[in-house]
């Protein structure tokens, strides 16, 4: 499915009904007195946060959003029927914005979580509100209230524990592949990820955590080059980013450090918040470099990169070094995640501290 993560909407709540005028007419009673009832109010219209779904594309189809105006009121003391609400079900992490003023107005972050995104109008009052010792026979009503009207842009960022950094065809599609459930197209060619992919890590029974993949980025990404750029936001809500490098690229004129310091200076340019997360080094692709000579490259890159945080050496291709790699970032997760009084149980294999 294609992943769509911004989408325009118009909604309108229901209008209220209109109230009555009417009189009580039986037989021997002259003066029956008011009885026109109030009209129902017009219809909600709610969103809630579907954790089934994962994208905004069904919005692109479906602008126009409509719920039903309340009843009018009548007589014999009768009020008219509240008018039908409506439910959109929107993907959790949606953000809703006024599209005219770019206000935030809602955040749809917990899963089955509901808001009123436009209330329908109230219903109009019928003579019967009126009658008075000194008025008892009144011929007034009101109409009923507007329902609010709004356009709205929906946008989706991912909620994903672990975000993927890093060059196209650093091989963040055949890391994904080989640690989740995911299935992206990989190719070797750059900009084989067109769109961000979710895949869940499954660690052991009842624990996994989310990853996302997102198009590779280029040097000038945060002024909008390239393809990564689009999606940038889509790693503002994760816990922990993985900058995958490729340590053997096809052309021998191409620096992996450089790269690697592209990335990071896009990166501090789009969001220093994003920038300050906590970031861990992937270096990928250890299977196209000669067993004697890796030691000593990946000691050179890390030196030039002027790195200091933690290091992981891997091969997505054949898995090589993936499964205490998930291992340490399931217990980091975790570790963000759990109060005190809730301890993590971990695969007493990879039971050590994870690298700080």
């Amino acid at each position: 499915m294609k992943f769509v993560d911004e989408a325009f909407i118009d909604i309108a709540a229901g209008d209220g009904g209109n109230g009555c005028v009417s009189f009580r007419h039986e037989k021997y009673k002259e003066f029956g007195g008011p009885n026109g009832g109030d009209g129902g109010r017009g219809g909600h219209v709610f969103a809630v946060a579907d954790p089934n779904l994962n994208t905004l594309v069904d919005f692109r189809y479906s602008r126009r959003h409509e719920a039903k105006r309340g009843e009018h009121g009548m007589g014999s003391d009768m009020f008219g029927a509240a008018g039908t609400d409506i439910t959109l079900k929107m993907p959790v992490g949606t953000i809703i914005t006024d599209a005219e003023t770019g206000e935030v107005l809602y955040e749809l972050l917990n899963p089955g979580e509901v808001i009123t995104i436009a209330k329908g109008g109230d219903g109009g009052f019928g003579n019967m509100r009126f009658k008075s010792a000194i008025n008892r026979a009144p011929r007034q009503k009101t109409p009923g209230w507007p329902g609010e009207k709004k356009n709205l842009k929906l946008e989706l960022k991912v909620l994903a524990d672990v975000g993927l950094l890093g060059m196209p065809n650093a091989g963040k599609s055949t890391f994904i592949t080989a640690v989740s459930n995911a299935r992206p197209k990989i190719a070797d060619y750059p900009f084989t990820t067109l769109h961000p992919n979710l895949g869940v890590v499954r660690v052991g029974p009842e624990q996994s955590f989310v990853v996302a993949d997102i198009p590779g980025l280029i040097e000038g990404a945060s002024e909008g080059a390239g393809l990564g750029h689009q999606f940038l936001r889509h790693l503002q809500r994760t816990r922990l980013l993985l900058h995958i490098v490729d340590l053997a690229p096809f052309d021998d004129a191409v620096d992996p450090v450089a790269q690697a310091k592209a990335i990071v200076n896009e990166l501090k340019k789009y969001d220093q918040q994003l920038y300050n997360k906590p970031r861990w080094l992937v270096l990928n692709k250890l299977d196209m470099v000669p067993a004697d000579e890796r030691e000593a490259r990946v000691k050179d890159f890390v030196k030039r990169f002027k790195w200091k945080g933690p290091v992981f050496e891997i091969s997505a291709l054949t898995r090589e070094g993936c499964e205490p790699l998930i291992h340490a970032i399931f217990r980091h997760v975790q570790s963000e995640q759990r109060t005190e009084n809730e301890p993590v149980e971990v695969d007493p294999r990879f039971a050590g501290d994870a690298p700080a």
